[in-house]
């Protein structure tokens, strides 16, 4: 039952952060949205003990980058994207995580991918143009709106592919609480002037309590924590819940229209994922 909820909770929570975002969009900028959630995860994050454990010097350099394409540029480009798309589009196309990590991956070891990773990328690939197409072929501020998700995407690839020797040498927390430190420090100068003018309700505020406490700090524990359980392949499992859950929210609780074309090409892309992840395991 445990090894359950530390799979499914951190995806619902991070299918949830899309939802939040467009939330918090009604009462600041999409800068501050980017800072408050960094600000407000790298608070919750070191009331963990186990974060602020040290790491290794010479490993700074690699925290520094991992700041920067981990949270601070993708981070920064979904607030700007949900302006122009839906929060169930946006969490839909991030099912292509895997995707483009794979890619990455491959192009930074200079040698092709398996074919079992290849179809894969492959299949992901025809998954996230038939989420896209609709809303690309809509106006050309939704096109911006898709590159900009495009942009966290591939930012998250190289990140990943980063943060691996880092977390195996230091542990994830540390990592990750140092990383975020980071990101705050790069974020403030544009979410300082957001956060200052900012309009409070309810309902912003607490999405974005929500955003970075559950998103930015407890469902990375909890995928730590899972894949010290059931080791880091399986715990990644919990990302295939992000494009579904950001849409029931977005169409249930914002009201978003999502084509069907879209909603094909969410569970075309997750299958994508799916067998890049069955050919990793075998391999």
């Amino acid at each position: 039952m445990i090894d359950w909820l530390l799979l499914v909770v951190p995806g619902l929570i991070w299918g949830a952060s899309f939802l939040f975002i467009a939330e918090g969009l009604n009462a600041i900028g999409p800068a501050g949205v980017t800072f408050v959630r960094i600000l407000v995860g790298f608070a919750a994050l070191s009331l963990v003990p186990a974060a602020r454990k040290p790491i290794v010097r010479s490993d700074w350099k690699g925290v520094i980058w991992l700041g920067i394409l981990w949270f601070a540029l993708p981070l920064s480009m979904f607030p700007f994207a949900e302006q122009r798309v839906s929060s169930a589009l946006t969490g839909m196309l991030n099912g292509a995580t895997a995707l483009f990590t794979a890619a990455v991956a491959s192009a930074l070891a200079r040698k092709l991918p398996s074919r079992g990773v290849a179809t894969g990328l492959g299949v992901g690939l025809l998954g996230a143009i038939l989420v896209a197409w609709p809303s690309v072929n809509e106006s050309a501020s939704s096109l911006e709106g898709v590159l900009l998700i495009l942009v966290a995407l591939v930012a998250y690839g190289f990140a990943l592919s980063i943060a691996r020797p880092l977390q195996q040498r230091n542990g994830a927390l540390p990592v990750i609480w140092r990383a975020l430190a980071v990101a705050l420090l790069l974020t403030a100068p544009l979410g300082l002037p957001d956060l200052l003018k900012a309009h409070w309700t309810p309902v912003p505020f607490f999405s974005l309590l929500a955003l970075g406490a559950l998103g930015t700090c407890v469902a990375q524990v909890l995928v730590t924590i899972a894949a010290g359980r059931l080791g880091a392949t399986k715990a990644s499992a919990t990302t295939f819940l992000i494009p579904p859950v950001a849409l029931v929210l977005g169409v249930a609780v914002r009201g978003e229209h999502v084509a069907l074309l879209s909603v094909a090409g969410g569970i075309v892309c997750v299958a994508g994922a799916w067998i890049i992840r069955q050919a990793q395991t075998a391999h």
